[in-house]
This record gives C-alpha cells, sequence and structure tokens, in this order.
C-alpha cells in the first residue's frame, strides 16, 4: 500500500482509496501507467487520493475482484485516512460492487463510473449532455440492485407505478423509459450531423485526435485562431469544434477538434458519442496529436490506433504531430530533423507554435493532391 498527497486537497470533497488488480504475467509497465492515470482522473473528477492498494493475482475473484485479505487492507486504509470512496482500476460487477459496498461500508466504483462522472461535468452543451446521460443510465441499468429494499411493499400509484410493481422494478422501467427516449434525440443529432457533413462534403476536412491532454484543443486554436477552451486536465474536450481556414492558394480546409480517447474507454461512451466520434472516421485526414513530453508517449499512440481501429478510422489517412516539444525531455532533433516528410511525422509545440508552418504547408499540399486526385 501506498499513501499519495494532491498539493489542492484542501479543495477538494472526497478522499478516495485506489485500487489496482494485476492479472497472471501482464506487464508490470503498463500496470503502473494504468493506476497513475487513474489517479489522474480521480484529481479530475475532484477528490484527493490517499492511498493505492495493489494484488497480484492468476484470476480475479468473483465476490469482491482481489482476495478477502485485501479487502481487510482496503477496509484499513478507509479507516487511517478517513477515505470515503474507494476506485478500482477495472471493471467491476454489479455483484462485486454490491459486495464490497456492504463490508466496506463506503462508496465503490470502478475506472468507468469514474470516467463517465468526469464527462457528466465537463458536459457542456445540450448534444454532449444527451450523449454523457445515455452513457451513464446505460452503465447503471444492469447495477440497479435492491438498494430499494425498504420499498419492496407493493405500492401502485399515480405516474410512475404500475400494481404490484416493486420500486426497483419501477427504477428499472423509468431508466430504460428515459435511454429509449434519449436514444430517439441521439438519433435526430445523429441526422444533424450527417446533414452538416454533406454540406462540408465538397471542402476537405481535417480531424484533430489523440490521447486526452495531448493538446489536441490548443493546436487546433493555434490553426485556427479560435478560442476553444483549453485547461491541463483530462477531458477538457467533449464537443466537437469545426472551423474553416484559407490555406495554400486559397483552398478553404475544415478543421475538428475532437474528444480525446483514453485506455479503457466504458464502451456506452463510445456507442453514446457515435455522432460525435463519426467526424474522425469521415475526415479526409486526421492529425493524431501526441504528447511528446509524457513518458510513454509510445504505449499511447498505440492505445489512439486501438480506439481508431474500434471506430473503423485505420484508413484514413494520417499525419503525427509529436506536440509539446518546448517541454518534452527527448531532444527531438536526435529524429534527425524538426518534420520527417517521407513518414508524415512533424515535431511542434501548439502553444508557442512552433513547426505549424510546416504543419499547414503539408496539410495544403495533402489537400491539393486530393482535389487533384
Amino acid at each position: 500500500m501506498s499513501r499519495m498527497h494532491n498539493t489542492d486537497s484542501d479543495k477538494l470533497d472526497e478522499k478516495a482509496v485506489l485500487v489496482g488488480v494485476r492479472i497472471g504475467q501482464s506487464s508490470e509497465f503498463e500496470f503502473r501507467e494504468s493506476l497513475d492515470e487513474l489517479a489522474s482522473l480521480v484529481v479530475s473528477a475532484g477528490a484527493e487520493v490517499v492511498a493505492t492498494v495493489t494484488q497480484s493475482l492468476n484470476r480475479i475473484n468473483p465476490t469482491w475482484m482481489v482476495g478477502k485479505g485485501k479487502v481487510a487492507e482496503i477496509a484499513e486504509c478507509i479507516e487511517e485516512y478517513d477515505a470515503n470512496i474507494v476506485v478500482f482500476d477495472d471493471q467491476l460487477s454489479p455483484a462485486q460492487v454490491r459486495n464490497l459496498e456492504e463490508k466496506l461500508g463506503v462508496k465503490v466504483i470502478d475506472r468507468g463510473a469514474l470516467i463517465l462522472d468526469i464527462f457528466g461535468k465537463r458536459a457542456t452543451t445540450n448534444e454532449a449532455r444527451v450523449q454523457v446521460e445515455v452513457a451513464q443510465l446505460e452503465y447503471m441499468l444492469p447495477r440497479l440492485t435492491r438498494q430499494w429494499s425498504h420499498f419492496s411493499k407493493h405500492v401502485g400509484g399515480i405516474g410512475t407505478r404500475g400494481p404490484g410493481e416493486t420500486q426497483l422494478e419501477t427504477d428499472r422501467r423509468l431508466t430504460r423509459k428515459r435511454i429509449a427516449a434519449l436514444n430517439d434525440r441521439l438519433k435526430k443529432i445523429d441526422k444533424e450531423r450527417d446533414v452538416q457533413r454533406k454540406r462540408r462534403r465538397n471542402m476537405f476536412n481535417v480531424c484533430l485526435a489523440g490521447y486526452t491532454n495531448a493538446g489536441k484543443s490548443t493546436l487546433f486554436n493555434a490553426l485556427t485562431k479560435e478560442k476553444v477552451w483549453v485547461e491541463n486536465m483530462l477531458f477538457c474536450t467533449l464537443d466537437s469544434t469545426s472551423r474553416s481556414l484559407y490555406v495554400g492558394n486559397g483552398r478553404k480546409i475544415i478543421f475538428t477538434d475532437t474528444i480525446g480517447f483514453i485506455r479503457k474507454l466504458p464502451h456506452q461512451l463510445v456507442a453514446s458519442f457515435k455522432a460525435t466520434l463519426d467526424e474522425v472516421r469521415y475526415a479526409d485526414l486526421l492529425i493524431h496529436v501526441v504528447d511528446f513530453a509524457h513518458p510513454h508517449y509510445v504505449r499511447r499512440i498505440a492505445d489512439v490506433e486501438s480506439v481508431l481501429s474500434d471506430l473503423g478510422a485505420l484508413d484514413v489517412q494520417r499525419i503525427l504531430a509529436f506536440n509539446k516539444i518546448d517541454i518534452s525531455p527527448e531532444a527531438y532533433l536526435d529524429f534527425g530533423q524538426v518534420v520527417v516528410p517521407e513518414t508524415d511525422k512533424f515535431f511542434i509545440s501548439a502553444t508557442r507554435k512552433i513547426g505549424l508552418d510546416m504543419l499547414i504547408k503539408r496539410i495544403a499540399q495533402i489537400a491539393e493532391t486530393n482535389r487533384d486526385g
């Protein structure tokens, strides 16, 4: 077990104990990196990380995910640090959540629920709110348990309950009804997006994609002279924003900033954000923005490639933009030069606007080739 501190803990409401389970011969490096990322997610959600508990297992415990002795260790951490939430790095079954909460006496969530919570806090537009709510309800539905047992008597009523319907059954029925209504709204959003894409069909569409907090929005602002909200936090952008820019011989190009990717992204989010993520699939060119200052940027490139594969976007032409060279510990000139044209790799700083002229020149060149073709 390890103890962790946040410098701004006085601003945070909840104290969290993190739990990571390493299964079999999985990579120690990836396991530790995933836990570090979980800690960042917890801070983004507004909580303080007070301790981390880890365990290596050949297979997960179906009752609590971890072993019985490790559950006791988590309970000791809760008491020692006055923690009020436990966050597991991997998905828990509804039964595991119930068993752990009964045993520990505090709220227990997994990474998926945490990411959904962050999305809920970040959603500002009507479209994003609908997409997040659908994902949250889809996630919650199988996890609705007999937490309403104190309402277990059969109750009838106008507007909500049917005859002989328990509170739990009502809860599930209303949740499904709400999901259906929201899905109808998502279909309308999808159609509106499709209409917008058809209007831009004769224009060259460039989409910025990459791991969350790689600097996509900063690059978008630098390229289009926009003022999209930027902050050094995970999932700063949930809504795709499109702006036009004239480049080269007056060619109009549409740039779109998109939601950031992350490993273990809940599949409910991918499904509900389909209309937004389709911007990636239908682009003429993807700029894969990489946080070159991150110590494990190579792994994150692979994570993004995996998501692009899931979205069916691997066939879209791509440029790799290695961002944040101004704060990277690696000397990018060791790679040969600021730009490696034969592989479409560019080393840039969106904040200090280093290397952007060459990046724009290459985008314009691809756009012209696309029009000529």
